[in-house]
């Protein structure tokens, strides 16, 4: 049976039981936490989510194991065409999206009634592009001109695309853009500039909007930051639900299914889904195993790069498992009140369509890396005869 497994399935074993872990607790989280939505749109039909969300993360998985079989060398060759498209989705997104709290993040498939989250596919595109960039700029990768400029600009248009309306992920993918350059040995005091721009930028367009924009996503931001200081406000009241299931659920949590704080918290089943999880399961049982798989997938990222004799699949897996871990962290934090309200699902746990596909093609990537080197170090190997 392992043989078995082992001859279909390939890649870090590691990454696969991380995977497996976040899987079994979303199957289990979603389904006690979305137990008041069945009641208010389904009739009281528990299972509807529960199967819905088991297909989608059944296909998530099935999009792993056949984005894992894919040579990572197409994935550089792929790079620059997903951000061709990308940077047009988004612009479409950002004037015509489908809008939901004053933030136009969605594009409706045509005819499908299908829609994703453009911001998602901008991630992956822009990690692949840099990856690719950084690999083939080893030569020249302290210039300024050959290799700082045809990185740095693709990030400024992605991230400004994004911005308007979705702040959170714009500055996780510029964190990580950054962190991926640093990695990848660019000048430190390009960098510097670099963030400085990042943070001149975000500033001048906040300061400027709020002038402007006295009822939309400017507007929405500023509200978050000044009611997560003075806490007041419905996000506070998000956050305040969430430090009760927290606390409540104490070390060993109140057994699966006995939530009661899912049925005050807005979003049980996606942005704090993380406070379900501890409330019902304990920080022993819950907290800590969720916090330690994310902790040790980026681990498994570094030995990746370890093992890696090209430049390309490194920093390619590396920069995705930075924003997957990035992205859970701020989820995190934000259950427990360490940082403002910012509408981040934890990677694949939470409840989603388009994040949890996304993420699927991330971790199908990030063990085609895995499991090239892996055949990398085997061809190597000589032959005994």
């Amino acid at each position: 049976m392992r043989e078995r497994f082992g001859k279909y399935v390939k890649g870090d074993r590691i990454i696969w039981a991380v995977i497996f872990i976040l899987s079994i607790f979303s199957i289990l989280a979603v389904y006690s936490s979305t137990g008041t939505l069945a009641y208010q749109r389904m009739g009281g039909n528990t299972t509807y989510y529960l199967i819905r969300h088991s297909v989608i993360l059944f296909v998530g998985i099935l999009i792993i194991f056949i984005t894992h079989l894919i040579p990572y060398k197409y994935y550089s060759r792929l790079s620059q065409v997903f951000l061709y498209l990308v940077i047009p989705l988004l612009f479409v997104t950002l004037l015509a999206g489908t809008s939901f709290n004053q933030a136009s993040r969605w594009l409706t498939l045509p005819g499908l009634g299908f829609t994703i989250q453009t911001s998602d596919f901008a991630k992956l595109a822009l990690i692949m592009y840099i990856a690719r960039a950084l690999s083939l700029k080893q030569q020249v990768i302290k210039s300024y001109k050959e290799a700082f400029v045809p990185i740095m600009v693709p990030v400024i248009l992605v991230c400004v695309l994004i911005l308007p309306a979705n702040l959170s992920t714009a500055l996780i993918l510029f964190g990580t853009s950054i962190i991926l350059m640093f990695i990848g040995r660019i000048s430190i005091k390009h960098l510097f500039a670099f963030a400085g721009i990042g943070v001149l930028v975000v500033s001048l367009f906040i300061g400027g909007a709020l002038l402007i924009d006295r009822e939309g996503r400017i507007s929405t931001w500023k509200n978050r930051i000044e009611d997560y200081i003075s806490g007041e406000s419905k996000e506070n009241y998000q956050v305040e639900q969430s430090k009760i299931a927290i606390a409540t659920g104490g070390l060993f949590g109140k057994k699966p299914g006995k939530s009661v704080q899912r049925n005050f918290l807005p979003n049980p089943y996606s942005d704090f889904i993380f406070a379900i999880i501890i409330e019902e399961y304990g920080l022993i049982f819950g907290g800590l195993p969720i916090l330690f798989a994310y902790l040790f997938l980026l681990y498994r990222a570094g030995v990746i790069v370890k093992k890696s004799t090209r430049t390309f699949p490194a920093f390619l897996a590396i920069g995705l498992v930075i924003t997957i871990v990035f992205q859970a962290m701020v989820n995190m934090t934000v259950a427990v009140n360490l940082f403002p309200v910012t509408g981040q699902t934890l990677p694949l746990v939470s409840m989603g369509g388009s994040s949890l596909l996304f993420t699927s093609i991330a971790f199908g990537i990030i063990l085609s890396v895995s499991r090239g080197i892996e055949k990398d170090q085997m061809d190597a190997e000589p032959v005994s005869t």
